[in-house]
C-alpha cells in the first residue's frame, strides 16, 4: 500500500491556527515587555528571572533550575544574573547540598524590584491575554497549551 503525499502546504485552517501560535510566540512577548522596559528597565526575561526567584523557597533558587524555568540557556541566565549581582538584586553562591551547582538567592533588593514590577507585569497579562477572552477562552488556551506540552507542570 502506498502511503499518502505529505502535505507540503497548509490549508486555510490550519495557516489560520499555526499565524495565531507563532503571533502568540513572536508578537506577545514584546506587549508584555514593553511597560516592563518602560517603568523599570527590564526585559521579559529580567523580570521572569526575578519573579521566579522570588517565589522559590527561600527565594533561593539552583540556576540551573531557573534557566530551565526562565527558557533561557545557563550562559544567558549568567550574564544576566551578573548583572543583578552588580545591582544588588540576586547573590550567588555554590549549593550547599551539592557544590557542582550554583545558587541563586533574591536579596531585599531584588524583592522591591520584582515586588513593584510585578504589578505592572500583571497589568499588560490581563490586557493582552486574559480580558480579550472568556472563562472558555481561557479554559481552552490552557487545554492547548498542556496538549501541545508548551506547558510544564511547574510553570502552571
Amino acid at each position: 500500500m502506498t502511503e499518502p503525499a505529505e502535505k507540503l502546504w497548509l490549508d486555510a485552517d490550519e495557516k489560520a491556527a499555526w499565524t495565531g501560535a507563532a503571533s502568540l510566540a513572536w508578537i506577545l512577548p514584546g506587549r508584555l515587555e514593553a511597560p516592563l522596559q518602560k517603568e523599570f528597565g527590564l526585559t521579559l526575561f529580567d523580570y521572569l528571572t526575578l519573579s521566579h526567584i522570588s517565589e522559590a523557597p527561600g527565594r533561593r533558587l539552583r540556576m540551573s533550575e531557573l534557566a530551565y524555568l526562565a527558557n533561557g540557556s545557563l550562559s544567558r541566565l549568567s550574564n544576566v544574573v551578573k548583572r543583578f549581582e552588580q545591582r544588588g538584586w540576586v547573590e550567588r553562591s555554590p549549593d550547599p547540598g551539592d557544590g557542582r551547582y550554583t545558587i541563586a538567592a533574591l536579596t531585599d533588593a531584588g524583592f522591591a524590584v520584582v515586588a513593584a514590577a510585578a504589578p505592572v507585569h500583571v497589568r499588560a497579562v490581563r490586557k493582552y491575554v486574559l480580558d480579550p477572552l472568556d472563562d472558555e477562552d481561557r479554559h481552552a488556551l490552557a487545554r492547548i497549551a498542556a496538549k501541545l506540552d508548551i506547558r510544564p507542570e511547574d510553570l502552571a
